[in-house]
């Protein structure tokens, strides 16, 4: 799938404006540039930019609710997937974006992009300094299922909703995670890779 195919699904499926494929496109040449300095995503990926990152992250809209007064914190955002692309689709000024970030050189390039765009997020540096308080926890490329849940259970508040972005282990890595019964789990199909899957859960 070209960039142009890409723009069009994030244009008609998912509703961005205008501005926001702007702002996109911004964003994917910032980052090349700096990828081209610092490792913040795979040099084999660069190409498939538009469909490998920014697609495959934009597909959580799908289970987020923008409308309401909360927000979402994402875990481990590396160069700002999938936090960074969710941000730059929201446009409730209410709605506010977390983004957790250990390492230095990509936290540098997140708080560049929030100034650089425009975007209502904010960026932290460890996960475990504070408490969760947002509606939505997102990761993708972070840890273990088994360490997400252990933050969900021990450092966020309830409720909230895990939106999660696993390779064709996902089923596996449920069946080796011990979930309490306000824990309710499905899986969702990825639209950018048919061995990928959304693990969706309700902790309650």
């Amino acid at each position: 799938m070209d960039n142009e195919q890409v723009i069009d699904i994030l244009k008609k499926k998912y509703l961005f404006t205008e501005i926001g494929i702007n702002k996109l496109k911004e964003f994917s040449r910032q980052l090349l540039i700096y990828n081209s300095r610092y490792n913040l995503i795979s040099k084999s990926t660069e190409k498939s930019l538009w469909n490998r990152h920014i697609l495959d992250s934009a597909q959580l809209i799908t289970y987020i609710n923008f409308s309401i007064q909360g927000g979402i914190a994402d875990l481990g955002s590396g160069a700002g997937f999938p936090g960074l692309v969710i941000a730059l689709y929201n446009s409730n000024p209410k709605f506010h974006v977390k983004l957790y970030e250990k390492s230095p050189v990509k936290r540098e390039f997140l708080v560049y992009m929030i100034n650089k765009v425009g975007i209502n997020a904010v960026v932290r540096e460890n996960v475990y300094s504070e408490k969760i308080s947002s509606n939505y926890i997102v990761c993708r490329a972070f840890k273990k299922l088994k360490e997400i849940i252990k933050i969900s259970r021990e450092n966020a508040l309830k409720p909230h909703k895990l939106i999660i972005l696993k390779g064709k282990n996902a089923q596996e890595e449920i069946n080796n995670v011990s979930l309490e019964s306000n824990y309710k789990y499905k899986l969702e199909k990825s639209i950018t890779d048919d061995d990928s899957k959304i693990i969706i859960i309700e902790a309650e």
